[in-house]
């Protein structure tokens, strides 16, 4: 008996969130089949790559990277040149130096910052704060406020600071924000049902449901994108139909197969280098794979090699 293949269609849909501005846009979501299903219906907008580009200036201890940023040394010049990565979608500016627990880098030196940095890039700008809640509830909107125009995404506010962070950037500016949560689908629509409490309409949030590196616990992120699409599409469930965005770098790069030296690691664990290339490579292909709709990098090689899965399958 020959097989008849049955497209799975849903009348349901992800939500677009469009960031940038002019000529200058990229737009996240708007699928209707379950993620990277192009072959039940043609992916309106696929996933995407961004670009993490820290305020602490590039890693020069990764020669990948080290040569590829190459002679720069203003952090608004990094972003620029980030911006021509083979690859890339979108910049993501990381304000790891105002965290109160580090540098604790004062507000208005962060503003001045991004105003610099949104001047330079050619690409849209995402910015991500220093993940100190109350950091972050002063920094976020008066960046927004310095940004007014330039429709940027601020990742991300949480359930102790959306209030401060959704008002003054999505009401008063016209920014984007990222709702973040703790790997829970519950934590994940509860979020997204206060924020549209407030009044915003959820056509200007994308989530962060949480993210870890391929083989930490990464089973829990894999079964909550799944969890998220499944519910927002075959339950349409109006509350999770936003696009997804997963930072990866980070995580990526933290771990041991990505920290340890050569002359530290196991026998036959090869290149450090290519040790965190490969975890961000196969952590961003896992994400898209389960659900993300764009995923943060930093390696040269792992935007271009992830832009091209993505190409290859859509």
């Amino acid at each position: 008996m020959p097989f008849k293949r049955v497209p799975q269609k849903f009348t349901a849909s992800i939500k677009e969130v469009v960031i940038g501005t002019g000529d200058k846009t990229v737009t996240f979501g708007g699928e209707k089949v379950l993620p990277l299903y192009s072959f039940d219906e043609p992916i309106k907008n696929p996933p995407k790559v961004g670009v993490e580009v820290s305020d602490q200036g590039p890693n020069r201890d990764i020669p990948g990277i080290a040569e590829f940023y190459q002679g720069l040394d203003s952090i608004p010049d990094v972003a620029r040149r980030a911006c021509e990565m083979p690859g890339a979608d979108f910049v993501v500016l990381s304000l790891e130096g105002a965290d109160p627990n580090g540098l604790d880098k004062p507000i208005e030196d962060c503003v001045a910052l991004c105003k610099e940095v949104a001047e330079k890039v050619t690409l849209p700008l995402v910015i991500q704060g220093s993940r100190n809640v109350e950091k972050d509830s002063k920094l976020f909107p008066k960046i927004a406020e310095a940004l007014e125009g330039k429709n940027v995404l601020l990742l991300s506010a949480k359930e102790e600071n959306h209030k401060a962070i959704a008002v003054a950037a999505v009401q008063a500016y016209g920014q984007k924000i990222g709702a973040e949560s703790a790997v829970d689908i519950n934590l994940a629509k509860q979020l997204n049902v206060v924020i549209s409490q407030l009044g915003i309409d959820l056509g200007n949030v994308t989530m962060n449901i949480g993210s870890a590196a391929a083989g930490y616990g990464y089973e829990y992120i894999a079964s909550t994108l799944d969890r998220v699409k499944a519910a927002a599409l075959a339950q349409n469930d109006v509350k999770l139909q936003i696009p997804i965005i997963t930072p990866v770098s980070e995580q990526a790069w933290s771990v041991g197969e990505a920290q340890k030296t050569e002359s530290d690691a196991p026998a036959g664990w090869g290149p450090q280098e290519q040790r965190g290339v490969d975890m961000e490579v196969v952590t961003a292909a896992a994400d898209i794979a389960a659900g993300s709709n764009a995923v943060i990098l930093r390696h040269p090689v792992s935007v271009a090699t992830i832009s091209k899965f993505v190409a290859s399958i859509i």
